[in-house]
């Protein structure tokens, strides 16, 4: 997803913008509910349009009053057309960290700071474990290169003070119609050739598109909301192998083909499909705590949504 951002406008508050990654799978849902929530949304992109502002004049001009500042960062971890190597690894990080500093260090430098900065990052920042589970507070960060990745990015997002509520959505695979996840299991498992990755034990921790941008409107419209929210469902006890049949049970079709551990290795390289390959039972704790309410809570309920 490119990092960009947004400006938000609603009739309680001032007039101004929320700013995001409008222009991925996430951002493009996240643009529409706020449009439909009566925010108005501009984005920041690296090249300009009408409604968007660029990076450039961002870091020259600073940010444009605005009621909340989000950001959808990145080049995409997982994409398989992509060898895993030094050079890609430094645009994974870059793709990140230097849109994030930049967004923050423009916040700080506002005369007039938005009342909130959401960053979403993700559920790599917990080691992946057979039995361990993993909420809001639990410790990560400091064991591969994925977590340490999160590890910084939220660093880099860090703001001084306390003038700006700061949220983190640490997100889990999301799952939704048209893009994500999901867009490269559909064929294999319409097939009748899907199945669990590896040997199908490890958790899989995931978000219906619908509750993470849920999640992220939330976070700007409730002021009561800080800190690290963990962007699952609540039905977080679900392994790949689990994910698979319910896949294959949506679409009307057998998922008991796994794709060997070795196959994915080769495809991603040894260190990216540990993603894959191992899990973590992540639960939104906070998330629930905080008062948002869940449209599909259930693995079932979403996959059929996702695959109608």
């Amino acid at each position: 997803i490119h990092q960009t951002e947004w400006t938000s406008r609603t009739s309680q508050l001032e007039e101004v913008p929320v700013l995001g990654g409008g222009t991925g799978f996430i951002g493009t849902a996240l643009t529409q509910l706020l449009k439909a929530r009566g925010h108005e949304v501009t984005l920041i992109s690296r090249k300009p349009a009408p409604g968007r502002i660029t990076w450039d004049e961002l870091a020259t001009s600073g940010l444009p009053r605005c009621d909340a500042a989000i950001n959808l960062a990145g080049e995409n971890i997982l994409n398989p057309l992509r060898r895993w190597n030094e050079a890609f690894q430094k645009e994974v990080l870059s793709s990140r960290l230097e849109t994030t500093h930049l967004l923050a260090r423009a916040i700080t430098k506002a005369p007039h700071p938005p009342q909130a900065w959401v960053l979403v990052t993700g559920v790599a920042y917990y080691q992946p474990s057979p039995t361990a589970e993993y909420d809001e507070d639990s410790p990560g960060g400091d064991f591969d290169f994925f977590s340490n990745l999160v590890t910084k990015w939220e660093a880099a997002a860090r703001l001084p003070g306390d003038s700006t509520r700061q949220v983190v959505v640490r997100s889990g695979v999301v799952l939704g119609r048209g893009g994500g996840a999901i867009g490269h299991m559909l064929l294999p498992f319409r097939l009748g050739l899907g199945g669990p990755i590896g040997s199908g034990h490890q958790f899989f921790p995931w978000i219906h598109i619908r509750d993470l941008v849920g999640i992220l409107a939330h976070a700007v419209e409730a002021s009561h909301v800080q800190g690290v929210l963990n962007g699952v469902a609540p039905a977080s006890t679900t392994t790949n192998a689990e994910f698979a049949q319910a896949l294959g049970a949506a679409l009307g079709r057998p998922a008991f083909i796994p794709l060997p551990s070795t196959v994915v290795q080769a495809v991603f390289g040894r260190e990216r499909a540990i993603m894959l390959l191992e899990g973590q039972k992540v639960v939104p704790r906070r998330t629930l705590a905080s008062g948002y309410q869940y449209s599909f809570p259930e693995l079932g309920a979403a996959l059929k949504e996702v695959v109608a």
